[in-house]
This record gives C-alpha cells, structure tokens and sequence, in this order.
C-alpha cells in the first residue's frame, strides 16, 4: 500500500490534488483545509496517503500532518462514515477545531459542517469523544475552544492557485469572509468565494 507521495504538485482543485512523482502522476484526495495549504503548483510537495481499495477504484487520501491522518482513520471508523464523508467533515473545521468539538460533544457546531446532519454528528460524538483525546492537543484550553478560523490569507491562497489573479482573489475572500462571517469555517467561507467570482 501507499504510505507516502513526495514529488511536485502539477496540479489542485479544492479537494484533490495530482502530484508527480518521477514522471507517474497521482490523482490524491484532500480536505479543503489542506488543498488551500500546499504549496503552489510546480513545487515539490510531500503528503502522507491512506489507500482505500474498493472493488472497482483505488483511492489515494492524502494528509499533510499525522494528525490529520490519525483523525481520518478515528471518523472512517464510525458506523456509516466512509472516506468521502471523513474528508468532508475535515474540510469543515480546523483539526485543532474538531477534536475540539468532537471531545465536547459540540453537536450542533458539526452540524454546521456542509454534508453532515444531525445524526451524523451525534454519531460521531458518540464514538470519538473519548477517542479523539488519544490525538494530543489542548483540546480542554482556552486557546482550543476559540474557533482560530483559517484567516483571510489561506482563503487567498487557494483562490490564487485555482488560477485566480491575487487582486480578484483578495476581493473575493475579503467579500466571502464578511458574508458568511469569520469564525466559520474554510469550506464555506470559500464556497462563498467562489460564489463572489462567478457573479463577477
């Protein structure tokens, strides 16, 4: 299995991303959150990967950190969460973010997430609570509690390296972040980006 890419980024949309590793090209899977934090495309670039095999595909799910791995695997595990509803879930908050909501039982904050309904979240409680503490992490500090948001930069960067001049792109996140407001999180927030750009 595939533990590991490191190559150069040749090309990523807001949740996948193909990397180039010695003239064979991965397609990789990645949270939003992730995607707006590679670097830009033609530079070298290294992500842990998760193979999931199914009968007709073989998926890659790439991670820039252990921990966003580790948490991949803890929501995979939960009963009728797969892979694609895990990487949606991460692309909605922060990690620090969501062990924090998970280990506080914050319900109705998952369910803000685009994707994730109620009996989702109450799952995902119910089974990770205890476990996502195993991760490490403040996740009781005044510090974690206070939602930090991806800031305005991030928000930037990704709509630059979907090929969006940084002067269109400033607007837009400036816009985006007044609308949906600035302690959501990064999905929406570029999700409404986008919205800004298309009307454009």
């Amino acid at each position: 299995m595939i533990a590991g890419l490191k190559g150069v980024l040749v090309e990523k949309g807001p949740l996948e991303a193909i990397i180039d590793v010695q003239g064979v090209a991965y397609r990789v899977a990645v949270s939003t959150v992730a995607s707006a934090r590679l670097p830009p495309i033609g530079q070298p670039v290294s992500v842990r990967v998760r193979t999931v095999v199914r009968e007709d595909a073989l998926d890659l799910y790439g991670f820039l950190s252990k921990t966003d791995e580790d948490l991949f695997l803890l929501l995979t595990s939960v009963s009728q969460v797969g892979p694609k509803m895990a990487l949606t879930v991460l692309s909605g908050l922060d990690t620090p973010e969501l062990i924090a909501a998970l280990s506080r039982g914050e319900v109705a904050r998952l369910t803000k997430i685009h994707g994730v309904g109620k009996k989702t979240a109450e799952r995902l409680v119910l089974e990770l609570k205890d476990k996502v503490r195993l991760l490490g992490g403040e996740v009781g500090s005044p510090a974690a509690s206070k939602p930090a948001g991806p800031g305005q930069n991030d928000l930037v960067s990704a709509l630059v390296n979907l090929g969006y001049r940084p002067a269109q792109a400033e607007a837009a996140a400036a816009t985006a972040i007044e609308r949906a407001g600035a302690d959501v999180a990064f999905e929406a927030q570029f999700r409404e980006a986008l919205k800004v750009l298309r009307s454009a």
